[in-house]
């Protein structure tokens, strides 16, 4: 059963993945593959830029 469960939390990170790189972009997966690998790794300064990419790429058309 753990293994069906990460088979389909995988499936689901790529999904999201996939639907980052169709509406932003390569800039977009790039934020979400810095965020992902950031929190994995545990890693502050990965986490946040991975985030800030994402909050500038979300906000550009307001500024």
């Amino acid at each position: 059963m753990p293994a069906a469960l990460a088979l389909l939390f995988a499936a689901f990170v790529v999904g999201v993945e996939q639907a980052f790189e169709l509406k932003y972009g390569t800039i977009g997966l790039v934020g979400v593959l810095l965020l992902t690998i950031g929190i994995k790794a545990k890693s502050p300064a990965v986490s946040s830029t991975g985030a800030v990419v994402l909050a500038l790429l979300l906000a550009g058309p307001a500024l």
